[in-house]
């Protein structure tokens, strides 16, 4: 019985392993790893876009824009955080904002933070990842989607920042 129960768990983590694929492109400096096959880069950075979306299978089951910014000296992810949530994201239709920023830690460290949303009548939900990648330069991982497919596809949207490293 425990024989079997041990050949069925490898057999799952296995299959687990083998759906998770890793993005990398020549235009951007970073890889990741996303969780599911459902997973696809919709768009990749050219002479106009610098930033990379991701899909997973619907724009509404979630959707993962990657921006590169350059921040002040003393900025910090937290402060980016606060920023962005009082600049642009309190202007978003039933705005919710989820509270201060929580600390994050993957390959790169930042903190994360989460706010809702209406958008055409529909409940939506974000949340977005600040990494630090050096004193002058920060990743923004920016997931959006149906509210109640992105709260449960929060260890998907960990998984992938915490893939997230430098090439």
């Amino acid at each position: 019985m425990f024989l079997l129960a041990g050949a069925l768990t490898l057999a799952v983590c296995g299959a687990q392993a083998r759906a998770q694929e890793a993005f990398s492109d020549a235009g951007v400096d970073y890889t990741l790893e996303l969780p599911t096959a459902a997973w696809k880069a919709t768009s990749r950075p050219d002479s106009v876009h610098q930033h990379v979306e991701f899909v997973n299978g619907d724009r509404m089951d979630g959707y993962l824009r990657i921006r590169k910014e350059a921040v002040k000296h003393e900025e910090t992810p937290a402060g980016m955080a606060a920023r962005d949530a009082d600049l642009k994201l309190r202007y978003k239709s039933g705005y919710v904002g989820g509270g201060k920023p929580e600390t994050f830690a993957g390959r790169l460290k930042g903190v994360t933070m989460g706010y809702e949303y209406t958008e055409a009548g529909k409940q939506m939900a974000g949340r977005l990842y600040y990494l630090q990648a050096d004193e002058h330069t920060v990743y923004a991982l920016h997931f959006t989607g149906l509210r109640e497919k992105l709260q449960r596809a929060r260890n998907q949207t960990d998984a992938i920042a915490r893939s997230f490293r430098l090439k």
